[in-house]
């Protein structure tokens, strides 16, 4: 057999596998969406077995065969190539796969989706002991994972591979101690700035039907296509992939309080139009694939923080608003919004943070999963260790579980070590941002006529195309031009909320 037939039957095999993980998607889309309580052990099941399916099929001795003829070749000698990229990152996740017992990953499936439901129906009554059981398996399960990968120095660079390829907890800890240390700096300039925005803006009666029209509409505008998506409600927003022609977004109302259903869907948005941007005949390939969850985070925040809450995105969507809103925007002025929707202060959700802050609430999840995986958390002490970390961090006391440690579905869904991903997003999408505006000076005019498409051409031109042929901190190089650094995100936010708070 020659490299190419080699290659093509694994190709085939992978886009079997990516329709299977489909179904997967969905199952699970339905359960955070619409599917009844009393269906979720039925689920847990139908999610092990498909997962149990796909781990058997992907990790067959001859997937390893396929591998071996094609490695080598002249078919992958140039290191950027397609062909070298697929076959270079399916060899990585198949050799990390290969370590993983069928057991382990079906039981591990199971209870993630058992603990999901455990897990919302403890915050809907701001119950943490009563979750605590599940945390403690999702940890015990995770270490076992993490022992079968194996690591260096701790058992959380074993996970980290998973989400951000290449990427180790001492790099991580370094990027983010800079970030820490600036952040820290900032916010103090914030608390002691000479001005405050009049927040009470965003507060006022928003009926949900009008949230609703107005979010999608904005959606639209920054290019999602909704032939091919769907906005529904959840109780923690999401975004799933289903495949070429379907991407799901989801969002959650407050009907007195502007910001939380509208930054939602365009933080959303921003993954559901990487997720179609990626090139549809390699779907099921690395190629076809998100670089890194930090990527795709990076796409997310990009929309949310520097398209939606710059002052030229409002020149535009402010009369919309307005025209929609009525007696709730009277009078409101373009800067008055401006500064309303990103007013800066400690609060305790982290998807309604302002950017000054949101990482923080990064940091301190970041800090306790270690120390479960270490096993110096138990996962009991969870929210009392979170209460008083959050306590130095943001000088509040939490008044309960479901604004605490429950806030998040992450930790109930098996996805310890995905937090990391958001702050990384969040320092990515400013260094993208910042050369997007170099290469295309208009760029924030085009934002005052309510014109994306430029930006979304920039994006799919730049990011989206490449898939995972680029290890993310390739991909940051070869986009900007420089490695990652804390710096790009710290003048943007510095510069922005200078002109709000006067400092």
């Amino acid at each position: 057999m020659s490299a190419q037939q080699a290659y093509s039957e694994l190709t085939q095999t992978l886009k079997e596998l990516a329709i299977l993980n489909s179904c997967s998607g969905l199952l699970g889309w339905d359960q955070r969406t619409y599917m009844p309580r009393g269906g979720s052990k039925n689920r847990a099941d139908q999610l092990g077995l498909i997962a149990g399916m796909v781990h058997e099929k992907f990790t067959s001795p001859r997937i390893g065969e396929l591998l071996k003829q094609i490695e080598g070749t002249d078919l992958v000698k140039t290191y950027d190539s397609v062909e070298a990229a697929n076959i270079r990152e399916i060899r990585r996740r198949y050799d990390r796969q290969t370590k993983l017992p069928k057991a382990l990953v079906e039981e591990f499936v199971k209870t993630t989706s058992m603990s999901e439901v455990a897990w919302e129906t403890a915050r809907a009554k701001s119950d943490f002991k009563s979750f605590a059981p599940w945390l403690e398996k999702v940890v015990a399960l995770t270490k076992q994972i993490a022992d079968c990968y194996g690591y260096k120095g701790e058992p959380y660079n074993a996970l980290i591979d998973d989400y951000e390829p290449g990427m180790t907890v001492e790099e991580i800890s370094t990027v983010f101690e800079k970030l820490r240390i600036d952040l820290v700096e900032l916010n103090g300039k914030i608390r002691n700035g000479k001005k405050r925005p009049k927040v009470e803006i965003i507060t006022r009666s928003y009926p949900v039907d009008l949230q609703r029209v107005f979010g999608e509409s904005v959606a639209a505008a920054q290019g999602l296509d909704f032939n091919e998506s769907r906005c529904d409600v959840t109780v923690h927003p999401f975004c799933s992939g289903m495949g070429p022609g379907d991407v799901r977004i989801t969002t959650r109302y407050n009907p007195s309080r502007l910001n939380d259903a509208l930054f939602g869907i365009m933080h959303e948005t921003g993954h559901a139009l990487y997720d179609s941007g990626l090139e549809r005949e390699y779907y099921g390939l690395p190629c076809g694939d998100a670089a890194s969850y930090g990527i795709h985070e990076s796409q997310s925040r990009l929309w949310e923080n520097q398209v939606g809450r710059s002052k030229e995105f409002w020149v535009y969507f402010l009369p919309q608003l307005k025209r929609i809103f009525r007696s709730s925007l009277d009078g409101v002025t373009v800067d008055e919004f401006y500064g309303a929707v990103n007013d800066s202060q400690p609060s305790y959700i982290r998807v309604e943070a302002d950017e000054a802050t949101y990482n923080l609430h990064i940091l301190l999840r970041y800090e306790l999963e270690r120390a479960m995986m270490k096993g110096d958390l138990k996962a009991v002490d969870v929210a009392g260790e979170w209460n008083s970390r959050f306590k130095n961090y943001f000088g509040i006391e939490v008044d309960n579980d479901a604004h605490g440690c429950l806030q998040d579905v992450h930790w109930s869904a098996g996805l310890i070590a995905y937090f990391p991903s958001y702050s990384l997003g969040n320092l990515y999408s400013a260094q993208f941002f910042a050369k997007a505006k170099a290469d295309m000076p208009g760029l924030m005019s085009q934002f005052e006529r309510g014109e994306f498409s430029g930006l979304l051409q920039w994006l799919r031109t730049n990011i989206h195309k490449h898939g995972a042929r680029y290890r993310p901190a390739e991909l940051c190089k070869k986009v900007t031009g420089q490695p990652l650094s804390h710096k790009p995100l710290i003048d943007y936010m510095t510069a922005k909320y200078k002109e709000i708070y006067g400092f």
